[in-house]
């Protein structure tokens, strides 16, 4: 797919520089910076999960043994 993404003059100097310093073209330079920022997002909402249960005072594992014997 393409995407149309304006930048500024210093961005495109900066990928341009990246580009023949890394031997990359700047697309694939601007897919990897999306690929690393899409990684990270996702990582923190994992994180964002662990410990949920962390300040409760029952078990987890003992409450969900009670809540499934109500079924």
């Amino acid at each position: 797919m393409r995407a149309l993404v304006d930048l500024g003059d210093g961005q495109v100097q900066a990928l341009d520089e990246l580009s023949k310093k890394d031997k990359r073209s700047r697309a694939a330079l601007i897919r990897q910076a999306i690929d690393d920022y899409l990684a990270k997002r996702h990582s923190k909402q994992e994180g964002d999960a662990f410990g949920l249960w962390g300040k409760r005072k029952v078990d987890g594992l003992t409450y969900q043994e009670k809540v499934r014997r109500e079924w």
